[in-house]
């Protein structure tokens, strides 16, 4: 009958042991399907800023592209109106 008993917790131990390892094994996948459902949140953060960066450094360039012709338009209308002037007290 001892025999029995100590079978019997064993076998409870065992038992239990099992519905622990269940138990922790549910709470890890719960865990990888958090972590990943938040790295994919945070990748799709990267990527949606990755691509406003690239848009704002293709407008930046743009930007440079217009500034320089404004400037070489303002270094010109400079030019012409410093001929014009010239000429003027020149005949005067």
């Amino acid at each position: 009958m001892e025999d029995q008993t100590k079978d019997g917790k064993a076998e409870k131990l065992f038992q239990n042991f099992g519905k622990r390892v269940d138990q922790f094994m549910q709470e890890l996948d719960e865990a990888g399907s958090k972590l990943n459902k938040e790295f994919e949140g945070k990748y799709e953060e990267l990527k949606q800023a990755a691509e406003k960066l690239k848009k704002d450094a293709k407008d930046k360039d743009r930007w440079k592209e217009v500034e320089e012709s404004l400037k070489k338009a303002g270094r010109e209308l400079e030019n012409a109106f410093k001929a014009a002037f010239k000429k003027k007290t020149e005949n005067n």
